[in-house]
């Protein structure tokens, strides 16, 4: 479809807007509004344009496992989010500084490489630097 102009947003469910508002505020990412709607939502923005909807209408617990990333059963669905960018380091060491645990780091054969981190709720993560 030609009149696709990019990605909106992305929906992210969260147990706690306070606990995933403060991690992702750590990313630079703005609180913009919420809660609102029916489900209800909040909307927090990052400088870069990308557009984060924190969708508050989970029912599981604090322990439960991501199911589409944690079991060994693999479910369909969306695993992850990638945010692209220019300086590896600088965010690494930004993420020690942050106290946020690196997951896993990946590198391809054409040099990019993946660092990947959790969010409070077991969302994956992955800052992608392009080779």
């Amino acid at each position: 479809m030609k009149q696709i102009k990019g990605i909106n947003h992305i929906g992210l469910r969260v147990r706690s807007l306070e606990i995933a508002r403060a991690f992702y505020e750590q990313l630079g990412f703005e609180f913009i509004i919420g809660p609102i709607g029916p489900e209800p939502v909040a909307v927090m923005e990052h400088p870069s344009g990308i557009n984060l909807n924190l969708i508050l209408n989970t029912t599981s617990d604090a322990s439960a496992k991501n199911v589409l990333m944690d079991l060994p059963e693999k479910h369909t669905g969306y695993t992850h989010i990638a945010l692209e960018i220019d300086d590896l380091e600088a965010v690494r060491k930004q993420l020690t500084a942050l106290k946020i645990s690196i997951t896993e780091t990946v590198e391809l054969p054409d040099g990019a490489v993946l660092v990947f981190v959790r969010d409070p709720d077991g969302n994956v993560i992955e800052f992608h630097k392009p080779a």
